[in-house]
C-alpha cells in the first residue's frame, strides 16, 4: 500500500486552515496512488498552542471528523490525523483513522505523555494497541513518544500489526529518534513504521522533520528533509511476509523470562 507522509505543521491555532492543507495534500496523495495519508501529531490544531488546545479540542465524532471523512471519501484514500480529542471533562492527544469510504475506523489516545507541556494539557490514554484493516494490511496507531518504549511497539507486533502509523512532534535535539530508533523498531518487530513529524519553530519548540517510513529490514523507504514535504513509500505485504519468515525474533522469544519487565 502506497503510504503518504504529510510532513507539515500546518497553521497552528486554525482548524479551518489545517483542513484546507489536508484537503490539498489528500488530492496530491490520491493522484500518486496512495492508499493512506498520515499527518503529524496534533496536525488539526497545532501542537504548541497553550490553552487553545482545550478550546479547540473536539470529540472523535465532531465537526472536524466529519470534514475529514468527506475529504477521505472524495479523494478515495484513508486518512490518519492527529488532533486534541475532548471526551467528557478530559482532553486526549489522539490520532484517528478514517477509511477511504469516510468511516471512522479507529481512534487512539497517546499513552505516554512527554514533558510538562503534555502532562498539563492532556489525560493519558490506557489502551496500548489500537488497530484497523486498510487495504489488506493490519494498521496500528501510536503517537510520538509512545514509539520510544520498546514494550509498546512489541505489543503491536504480537497483535499482528503490519503498518504502524506514528504521528509525531519530534523536536531538537532528539532527531536521532527519527534517524535511528524508528528503523530499529521496525526491524526488531518486523513491521513497517510510518513516523510523520512537524517542522520548524512553534512556541518554545523546534521540530526537526525527517519523517520516514521504515521497513522490516530496518531500511528507510522514504526520508523527508527539514521542511514542509509530502513523501511516499510502499508497505509491501509480500516483502513483509518474506522478512518475517527469515527473521525469527518473535518466534524465538522466551516470555517466561520477561516477567520483571512488567513491574
Amino acid at each position: 500500500m502506497r503510504t503518504a507522509l504529510l510532513q507539515s505543521s500546518g497553521h497552528p491555532g486554525s482548524t479551518a486552515a489545517n483542513l484546507k492543507v489536508l484537503d490539498a495534500a489528500a488530492g496530491r496523495a490520491a493522484a500518486a496512488g496512495a492508499g493512506v495519508l498520515v499527518t503529524s501529531e496534533m496536525f488539526l490544531t497545532g501542537y504548541a498552542i497553550g490553552d487553545d488546545v482545550a478550546r479547540l479540542a473536539e470529540p472523535a465524532d465532531g465537526d472536524a471528523a466529519d470534514a475529514i471523512a468527506e475529504i477521505a471519501h472524495r479523494h478515495g484514500l484513508a486518512v490518519a490525523y492527529g488532533y486534541p480529542e475532548r471526551a467528557g471533562g478530559a482532553v486526549f492527544n489522539s490520532v484517528q483513522l478514517i477509511s477511504a469510504e469516510g468511516a471512522r475506523l479507529a481512534n487512539y489516545r497517546k499513552t505516554h505523555l512527554f514533558g510538562c507541556f503534555e502532562r498539563e494539557q492532556f489525560t493519558p490514554g490506557d489502551q496500548p494497541v489500537v488497530q484497523a484493516e486498510v487495504n489488506g494490511l493490519r494498521v496500528g496507531l501510536m503517537i510520538c513518544y509512545d514509539v520510544e518504549f520498546p514494550e509498546n511497539v512489541r505489543a503491536h507486533a504480537l497483535a499482528g500489526t503490519d503498518l504502524l502509523l506514528v504521528p509525531t512532534a519530534q523536536m531538537h535535539p532528539f532527531q536521532f529518534v527519527a534517524e535511528s530508533v524508528v528503523p530499529v523498531r521496525a526491524f526488531e518487530n518486523q513491521m513497517y513504521v510510518a513516523y510523520v513529524n512537524r517542522v520548524g519553530a512553534e512556541g518554545e519548540f523546534e521540530f526537526v522533520g525527517l519523517s520516514t517510513l521504515a521497513g522490516p529490514d530496518g531500511v528507510a523507504r522514504a526520508r523527508a528533509g527539514r521542511g514542509e514535504e509530502l513523501v511516499f513509500a510502499d508497505a509491501d505485504p509480500d516483502f513483509l511476509a518474506a522478512s518475517r519468515a527469515a527473521n525469527p525474533y518473535l518466534s524465538d522469544r522466551r516470555p517466561g523470562l520477561y516477567g520483571s519487565l512488567a513491574s
